[in-house]
């Protein structure tokens, strides 16, 4: 009898050990994100999360392939750095299943000053570094458009390349460069069209600094919302939903308000 009570118990033990084991693994998120403002704005979600029991792991990157990589393998949980037409297409090039489950903030994108520290002493024949990934180089070229510089062709919309400038009077020089190093080109170019985050990670502040930046009722600032991604299939789990509600609080809204002055913009 003492036998089967030992083993009984033994079993029972075991068994609570197992499941503490699975709550404490289904607890944990791990979400890759941009350093400024994703891994900042998740700081604060991080906080949220834990008084509901979930504990969040931020892994920073400072490129826009990386994370996706490992969320379609499932090294991450999710990730928070890109937008809508930057997921398409990375799924249509990459063959991953990846899918937005939340709209968090959108940031406007600034023309900032270089050699060149004003749109109307632009010399002809000026330079002007602009991102070099398709759907964030489209909405440069379509900032630059806005402000009379260049004319791309008819209907080209958010799939504009350099090659679809049909009119460039002053004969700019459109450099193409990685989005991150944007920012670091500025004394070598007269003008660069920044993202937001890489801007702010600069020290760059779009509503003091930019000569020129996104209407944030413009079809962009709607169609360029940064987004919490997820594998395919992931949509309806528990922790991740948990995430989009700490994402989409009052706090964070009011984090983002006073931390980033217009450069980062809730849409929730």
């Amino acid at each position: 009898m003492k036998k089967i009570l030992t083993v009984l118990v033994t079993v029972t033990i075991f068994a609570v050990l197992l499941t503490g084991c699975g709550k404490t693994e289904n607890s944990k998120i791990k979400v890759g994100a941009s350093i400024t403002p994703h891994a900042e704005i998740l700081e604060v979600a991080k906080e949220i999360l834990a008084k509901k029991g979930y504990t969040l792991e931020i892994v920073e990157y400072n490129d826009y392939v990386l994370p996706n990589i490992a969320t379609d393998t499932g090294e991450l949980d999710a990730n928070y750095f890109q937008h809508l037409p930057y997921l398409k297409n990375f799924n249509e090039e990459r063959g991953t299943k990846l899918v937005s489950v939340a709209a968090i903030h959108y940031e406007p994108f600034g023309i900032y000053p270089g050699k060149t520290k004003s749109l109307d002493q632009l010399p002809d024949g000026a330079t002007i570094a602009v991102p070099n990934d398709g759907t964030n180089e489209a909405r440069a070229l379509m900032l630059l458009e806005a402000q009379g510089l260049i004319k791309l062709k008819e209907g080209v919309d958010f799939t504009a390349t350099v090659l679809d400038i049909e009119s460039n009077p002053k004969n700019l020089v459109i450099k193409e460069l990685e989005a991150a190093q944007l920012a670091r080109a500025l004394e070598d170019v007269d003008l660069a069209v920044i993202n937001g985050n890489y801007a702010i990670e600069a020290g760059l502040n779009v509503s003091k600094d930019a000569l020129a930046v996104e209407d944030k009722e413009s079809e962009a600032a709607q169609t360029y919302a940064n987004i919490l991604v997820v594998k395919e299939g992931n949509e309806n789990n528990k922790a991740i939903k948990a995430l989009v509600e700490a994402l989409q609080s009052e706090e964070v809204k009011k984090f983002i308000n006073d931390t980033y002055e217009g450069a980062v913009i809730p849409i929730f």
